[in-house]
């Protein structure tokens, strides 16, 4: 490994689901307690006595730290090189989030590997001992009462702990903890209970030769989410597959699934520094993990995948609509099934008696519960407490207020997001099973979609906004896609209906939201904003408006920068880092999107906010406003979408 140190704002260490994410808010694995991504500690310590003289290599402890002297974060590893007493210890933290390989991507288990040389020539004598706390099986401080084995199984050590009293699938919310379920420590090595947690214990004899290792981290949750009333299982976990056995399964690919690592990392780093050069890749890696780590891909009664999000540090909403939106472009890129897989579930709340809208739902519950949309329901219940099963509601049943739905955003978000997996390959099989729900969603868009009343859309946070230009262009192309969706169904009259309505629409939009320079917030001509809705026109060659006012619309925003980026639009001086790298995907000249998106690096090297990637933050001081470890950080994979920009190295892509 080169001598480089990363610097990101917290460094991931197991990042597997959104219970199993756990990070480390510093720059080094020593220089904080590990924490999960809301922040509670969960207690992860790693200790190494090299010929009597004891040092710290993972967490925060009165001992001695070895000094870090490389540290490196990929997609799918944080590797840290460390050195004390002569003798060099690396570290690496990895999970196989593989895309092409959804069973391994799936199960929540990370692997720590170590390798152990001598820096001096000498030898030496070597104990490394790691520990994981209990405080992973449960949340709050408060430690239940707790129960555990240890075992062997084919060629591995096995231990695991968890509560004594299960409460699967016992709450519901935001910033809550794990509370159910199993961890498990697995590896050749000494794996033992101890002390309201699990060990790794290895003593080895350091000569001229390097001692290497591994162990393995693994979480059993039991049931992973409440689908409309059945407790599912993790995809790669379906079928009966327990946790003891995916253990010795990873443990024999170990090997495998570490090469297939490196070659995914190397395939991502590259075209990313081609791309937009070390900036890039930087939010590239920043991302990987982290956007995984916000899903829970399960298997659903039916033996289909369904992808569900988690909102972080928002409301806790499970399948949200228009958090899934900006995540595509990484599952685009690299298994467009799973697209379909984040519109499943919310196809499926539509298609129910209780949900009698002529637009698209938010999202389909409170994690980790799919039981029917929550946000904007009337009665709710207290951050911890299970929802409501709105999904069993008859027809009539009056659940929502209309003041706080988001019509435009998610009829748009949802036929964009239809059409984009299909263009990059995913099955078509929802698409002719919906029709009819995706016909009702259009034609919202076109009644209400060209010059929006007071509506919410993704970026709630900032209020409802009238006549808002951002949300008129997200209705044109939910519309333009519509028509493809028709065309591929071989509906050619009708798709060439909607198709000239898009293209009028998007006419008359160009007229009425043209400024002096760049386009503006409202239809009345107040304020500016980024129009990053419309780079699908770009991505899909919707041809919906022309190359020049995609090169004049993000030359306007330049001037319009802060140190760390350009705001979301002319109201606050804060940004999405999603919406950032949208916008500067539509830069026709490399210049201006190094310009646009180099900010966002920035931010990432000197945050003081030391929490997973945040996604709205403060573009003059870049301290984060909320948002923690959310899913919509896929957005960041934007540029690689792209087919034509001359200055984009040209990549293969998969259209029908």
């Amino acid at each position: 490994m080169k001598q480089r140190l990363d610097r990101l704002p917290a460094l991931p260490l197991i990042a597997n689901d959104p219970y199993f994410s756990i990070w480390l808010p510093g720059d080094t694995l020593t220089s904080a307690g590990p924490v999960h991504w809301s922040g509670a500690p969960k207690h992860l310590d790693g200790h190494i006595r090299i010929d009597g003289n004891e040092y710290v290599f993972l967490g925060k402890s009165a001992r001695p730290e070895m000094k870090t002297t490389a540290l490196q974060v990929t997609p799918t590893r944080t590797i840290s090189v460390m050195e004390a007493s002569g003798v060099e210890l690396t570290v690496t933290l990895w999970s196989p989030a593989l895309p092409d390989d959804l069973d391994a991507l799936s199960v929540p288990i990370t692997f720590m590997d170590y390798s152990l040389a001598s820096s001096d020539d000498k030898e030496h004598e070597v104990s490394i001992r790691f520990f994981a706390s209990a405080a992973l099986c449960y949340d709050g401080s408060a430690a239940p009462p707790l129960h555990g084995e240890q075992f062997s199984w084919d060629r591995l050590h096995m231990a695991l702990i968890g509560q004594a009293r299960q409460h699967v699938l016992g709450h519901s919310g935001d910033h809550i903890t794990m509370d159910w379920g199993y961890l498990y420590m697995a590896s050749e090595g000494n794996v033992s209970l101890e002390n309201g947690g699990l060990r790794f214990a290895s003593e080895v004899h350091i000569g001229k030769a390097p001692a290497k290792g591994f162990l393995m981290l693994g979480y059993d949750d039991i049931a992973s989410i409440n689908y409309f009333g059945s407790c599912c299982k993790a995809w790669g976990l379906r079928d009966g597959k327990t946790m003891p056995q995916a253990l010795a399964e990873f443990d024999r690919r170990h090997d495998e699934f570490f090469d297939a690592c490196i070659k995914l990392d190397e395939q991502v780093l590259s075209e990313a520094e081609k791309i937009g050069g070390a900036d890039y890749a930087l939010i590239a890696a920043a991302a990987w993990r982290h956007t995984f780590a916000a899903h829970k891909l399960i298997a659903t009664p039916e033996g289909e995948m369904a992808l569900l999000s988690k909102e972080n540090d928002s409301n806790g909403c499970i399948g949200t609509v228009d958090v899934s939106y900006p995540s595509v472009p990484l599952f685009l890129k690299y298994c467009p099934e799973l697209v379909n897989a984040l519109c499943r579930p919310v196809l499926r709340f539509a298609s129910l008696p209780v949900w009698q809208e002529d637009f698209a739902p938010h999202d389909v519950g409170r994690y980790p519960y799919a039981t029917g949309q929550v946000y904007a329901a009337k009665r709710s219940l207290p951050n911890g407490q299970t929802p409501l099963p709105f999904y069993l509601y008859p027809a009539g049943t009056d659940v929502y207020d209309p003041r706080y739905q988001m019509p435009v955003e998610e009829c748009g978000n949802m036929l964009i997001m239809l059409e984009a997996a299909a263009s990059f390959g995913a099955k078509d099989d929802l698409i002719r099973k919906y029709a009819s729900i995706l016909e009702k969603w259009v034609k919202y868009l076109d009644t209400y979609g060209e010059d929006p009343g007071e509506q919410l859309c993704t970026d709630d946070f900032a209020g409802h906004l009238a006549r808002n230009v951002n949300l008129s262009a997200k209705a044109i192309v939910g519309i333009a896609c519509y028509a493809r969706i028709l065309r591929r169904s071989g509906i050619e009259a009708e798709a060439g209906v909607w198709e000239k309505r898009a293209r009028e629409m998007a006419d008359s939009w160009l007229t009425r939201a043209k400024k002096e320079e760049g386009t503006a917030l409202t239809f009345e001509g107040k304020g500016w904003s980024m129009k990053y809705n419309l780079v699908w026109d770009l991505v899909l060659d919707l041809g919906l408006l022309p190359k020049s006012f995609y090169d004049e619309e993000t030359r306007s925003y330049l001037p319009r920068m802060n140190t760390f980026g350009l705001p979301l639009d002319s109201r606050a001086d804060y940004t999405k880092s999603d919406w950032m790298m949208w916008s500067a995907s539509m830069a026709q000249n490399e210049e201006v999107f190094r310009q646009l998106i180099a900010p966002l690096a920035h931010y990432l090297r000197v945050t003081a906010t030391r929490v997973p990637f945040s996604d709205w933050y403060d573009t003059k001081t870049s301290r984060f406003v909320a948002f923690i470890g959310r899913s919509v950080q896929g957005g960041v994979y934007m540029p690689m979408l792209q087919k034509e920009p001359s200055f984009f190295p040209q990549k293969s892509r998969r259209l029908s």
